[in-house]
């Protein structure tokens, strides 16, 4: 189901989910992964499947799945101690910001972007997406429990 979702609104708003300057609002769902370990496959599968429709998808699909899955893993280890859900959510915004190196290095390699500049943009971008998505998911909590 998440995969799912995932993909739906990665793709209902594929006009802004690749290139050098992206709002991926899927990847609000990236913050399930905290919430419960299960949630690591569901969002790493459902954003393979979306990177099938990235303009670098033969780059994009293997190596934004394994940094997804290692980006997510990595912000269960370093948020596990933690109490406070504000902080977890500031804390894996920061981590995905500072991942997209590797959107950029496939942009720089495939479409000849300019790295550093594509690294800033596709950075604050992701900050962008993860500040909107984790405002989101934390009022979401309120309501459900996304643990379960």
């Amino acid at each position: 189901m998440v995969a799912a979702l995932y993909v739906a609104v990665t793709v209902l708003l594929a006009v802004f989910s690749f290139g050098n300057i992206q709002l991926r609002l899927a990847e609000m769902f990236n913050y399930l992964a905290l919430y419960n370990k299960r949630y690591v496959v569901a969002i790493t599968l459902g954003v393979v499947l979306a990177n099938f429709m990235s303009p670098t998808w033969m780059l994009d699909v293997p190596i934004g799945g394994i940094a997804t899955f290692l980006v997510l893993i990595l912000c269960r280890k370093v948020t596990k101690r933690l109490t406070s859900e504000i902080w977890k959510i500031a804390i894996t915004a920061i981590i995905f910001a500072l991942s997209m190196f590797t959107v950029a290095g496939q942009l720089a390699i495939m479409l000849e972007f300019p790295f550093w500049y594509t690294y800033l943009t596709v950075g604050l971008s992701e900050l962008f997406s993860m500040t909107v998505g984790g405002i989101a998911i934390y009022l979401l909590n309120k309501r459900i429990d996304l643990s379960k």
